[in-house]
């Protein structure tokens, strides 16, 4: 059973940093990407970064490069979102995702594993 639980989420004010966190469990990750989506009040959810556990090929937004970047530490089984420069429209609920796609992706119909998400809420 895959099991994604992210945290780090919380009140920032803008031009501030987090780093949200997504510890993964259930089995080995060798052959899985891994993923942050966000979702704001009334929106659909949107794709923000991607990682293959193997190799960390990664994959962001238009409108998170150069501000947001995504790793993991395979030893911790863990995947990070570093966000830097936050803004008041960065605010969202982050989820963390998962899935056996060979190359990092933005496609959310590819992704099978969900956390439950982490509240994030850039105040300006």
């Amino acid at each position: 059973q895959v099991q994604l639980v992210e945290s780090g989420g919380g009140l920032v004010q803008a031009g501030g940093s987090l780093r949200l966190s997504c510890a993964v469990s259930g089995r080995t990750f060798d052959n899985y990407t891994m993923g942050w989506f966000r979702q704001a009040p009334g929106k659909e959810r949107e794709f923000v970064a991607a990682i293959r556990w193997s190799g960390g090929t990664t994959l962001c937004a238009d409108f998170v490069k150069g501000r947001f970047s995504i790793s993991r530490d395979v030893a911790k089984n863990t995947v990070y979102l570093q966000m830097n420069n936050l803004k008041p429209e960065d605010t969202a609920v982050y989820y963390c995702t998962t899935a056996p796609i060979l190359s990092a992706s933005g496609s959310q119909r590819l992704y099978k594993y969900w956390g439950q998400g982490t509240q994030v809420t850039v105040s300006s």
